[in-house]
């Protein structure tokens, strides 16, 4: 009876732990993903550099 409580406080434990650690990633996946559209909004919405766009190359 003893081993059958062990085992499954060690299987609520084990399932608590993976919890927090899926927890974890999601955070920081969530945290990589909004940096990545703060650093492209930000370089979309910069001003061109001084001369840039002033003539259309119609050979590109």
């Amino acid at each position: 009876m003893d081993s059958d409580l062990s085992t499954q406080l060690v299987a609520a434990r084990t399932a608590g732990t993976q919890s927090s650690i899926q927890t974890a990633i999601f955070k920081k996946s969530v945290e990589l993903d909004t940096s990545v559209v703060t650093t492209l909004m930000e370089t979309a919405l910069a001003a061109p550099p001084p001369g840039q766009g002033t003539k259309v190359d119609k050979l590109a």
